[in-house]
């Protein structure tokens, strides 16, 4: 079935069971989708934007109230919604780094954190993780240190993934804030795989900044993100334009240079909104989420030669598996070799193992339902019952 032309109608979350690790939680609610009609033009949020001319400031569809929200739900001062966290890491590293500045990320950190450091000609230091994958706060400050040895200044910016994209392990991210607050060194949460489907809290966390995925945690369309501060910084993050035009003399009112003037318009912000209701309950469910991610660890640890990578017992639903020790043995002869497990997967309604893996690989359990969750576990003991593999 066609969209249009030779688009190809997507019937994934409609026919499968999906554990792509970066899908799961940006599955649109019925509402969002909706929504996405009713506003898909281009500027459609647009036909009630009065002065002074800024998305935030809009009140019919309600975007200023959801600004508000926002803020609120996460307990910090300012929010301003973006196309994307990787926007939200570009504007306050903008803002705190000058070219040449030392400025900390994590072992872990994902490759958008970096690439916003360099484009405001920052240079990135990585806080190295322990034997456990966790990057903790004594590794934090001896980072530090050695960074101020290094440049002979302190850096001007601390990331801190909440939870790492490898193997989904939730951080010491408010003892990592402590000790950079004592060097008085900002830290920004990258909260991409948090916000929105486990509670956060930034000042009880201790962060400065709060950086979070529409598309990836929020049940939002691409590209969407939010990016929040406290009132400390609202002010340098959140600047207004100072150009002023020097042969029309033209000024720009109080469009905000980090933002572009304005951020997310028509079916990205519309979708976030008609999500967030459902997004606020189901943080409250976290607990049900990582059960359901433990019975299919479990399930897989029970075939022998499987390990997991990640946290055990597990904390999150994005997990690390490392299945040398059993499904790669079988793709050593199989005539379809590594591919054989995404396809004997899919034959049993599963897809989101990226073809090919066999060895090690990530899967994603969150939204799913008990039985889905069931039929999942049990997808992969019959799998390997189904090889020879034996099964504890």
């Amino acid at each position: 079935m066609k969209c249009a032309l030779d688009i190809e109608a997507r019937d994934v979350e409609e026919l499968f069971i999906n554990i792509d690790p970066i899908q799961a939680g940006g599955r649109l609610t019925p509402d969002a989708m909706k929504s996405a009609i009713a506003y898909g033009d281009g500027y459609s949020v647009c036909d009630h934007c009065l002065s002074p001319f800024r998305l935030d400031y809009i009140k019919k569809p309600p975007i200023a109230q959801f600004h508000a929200d926002l803020a609120e739900w996460l307990n910090m001062d300012e929010v301003r919604v973006v196309p994307g966290a990787r926007r939200g890491f570009q504007a306050i590293a903008s803002t705190y780094l000058e070219k040449g500045d030392p400025a900390l990320l994590t072992s872990l950190a994902h490759y958008t954190e970096f690439i916003a450091i360099e484009e405001a000609g920052g240079v990135a230091r990585e806080i190295p993780m322990d034997a456990d994958h966790h990057i903790t706060p004594d590794a934090a400050a001896a980072k530090i240190e050695e960074a101020e040895r290094e440049f002979k200044r302190r850096p001007s910016l601390l990331f801190i993934d909440h939870v790492d994209y490898q193997y989904g392990n939730i951080h010491d991210a408010k003892g990592i804030a402590r000790v950079a607050h004592q060097y008085d060194i900002p830290v920004l949460l990258n909260g991409a795989y948090s916000v929105g489907i486990m509670e956060v809290d930034g000042k009880q966390l201790g962060v400065d900044f709060v950086v979070g995925s529409g598309h990836k945690s929020m049940a939002a369309p691409a590209p969407s993100g939010l990016v929040a501060t406290t009132s400390e910084h609202a002010e340098r993050v959140f600047r207004t334009t100072r150009s002023r035009g020097d042969v029309t003399g033209r000024m720009f009112g109080i469009k905000e240079v980090e933002m572009m003037g304005c951020t997310l318009m028509g079916v990205t912000i519309i979708g976030m909104m008609a999500s967030f209701p459902h997004v606020r309950e189901r943080v409250k469910h976290w607990e049900r989420e990582v059960a359901h991610s433990q019975t299919v660890v479990d399930a897989l640890l029970s075939i022998e030669g499987t390990r997991v990578l990640s946290d055990y017992p597990r904390r999150h639903t994005l997990t690390r598996i490392d299945t040398r020790g059993s499904f790669d043995r079988v793709a050593q002869s199989h005539k379809k070799r590594g591919y054989f497990l995404s396809t004997d997967l899919k034959k049993r309604g599963i897809v989101g193992v990226i073809p090919g893996s066999t060895k090690v690989w990530k899967f994603n359990t969150y939204g799913l339902s008990k039985g889905q969750i069931r039929h999942l576990a049990d997808a992969f003991v019959d799998i390997a019952q189904e090889y020879g593999i034996p099964v504890g």
